[in-house]
């Protein structure tokens, strides 16, 4: 069961991680003048699947069911944020998917891409919420020695500067161009480094899988 446990936690780590790099190198500067701004969009969408099949993981282990009223408050914010983190990803499928049609107008993109995308940042800052209240139950407010501490604040930290990047990414109806594409791009690689150094610091040894009992 432990090392049930261990592989599918080490394969949400590693979804995270390729999610959170692909992320990472769409919004790296010149990277879409390099590739062209269809293979830049398609790098998002393919890093957008890798956080949804990781968020389906992390939801699996957290539960397959709600738990009930009776639970502890610790188990009912762990299976939230990650319920909510799993349909803020579906939203960014959405988001990363519509920006792949070609010639889609001013309302078209802000209703299929903006929106889903705002929508996604919003999901995963109360996913991050919760999370941050479930860490602070069964540890500390501030232990920045514990791993699991340290990667719940920074995957807190990520979801702000992709809420600050969605925002920045408004469509501006007058123009069709994004408010401030720049701080857009900003937000979301250095929201996308914080998840991916979120995940590595969770991601569990392979040939120990027996930590996880050990609180290693």
């Amino acid at each position: 069961m432990v090392r049930n446990r261990v592989l599918g936690l080490r394969r949400e780590s590693w979804g995270f991680a390729i999610g959170s790099t692909l992320f990472a190198v769409g919004a790296v500067p010149g990277y879409a003048q390099a590739v062209g701004v269809r293979a830049d969009n398609l790098t998002y969408f393919v890093g957008s699947l890798f956080f949804t099949a990781a968020a389906a993981i992390q939801l699996w282990l957290s539960g397959r069911r709600r738990p009930r009223g009776g639970a502890h408050r610790v188990e009912q914010c762990d299976w939230y944020s990650a319920a909510i983190q799993f349909g803020g990803t579906l939203l960014f499928n959405v988001s990363t998917g519509a920006a792949l049609v070609v010639s889609l107008t001013v309302d078209e993109e802000r209703r299929w891409v903006w929106r889903p995308d705002m929508f996604g940042s919003v999901a995963f800052l109360v996913s991050s919420a919760l999370a941050v209240v479930a860490t602070t139950e069964t540890d500390r407010l501030w232990d920045p020695r514990a791993r699991n501490w340290l990667s719940t604040w920074l995957n807190a930290v990520g979801s702000v500067a992709f809420g600050v990047s969605a925002v920045a990414a408004y469509v501006v109806p007058s123009t069709g161009e994004l408010r401030n594409a720049a701080m857009a791009n900003l937000g979301t690689f250095v929201g996308a480094l914080c998840f991916l150094a979120a995940a590595l610091l969770t991601l569990p040894p392979a040939d120990d899988p027996d930590r996880l009992t050990r609180g290693g």
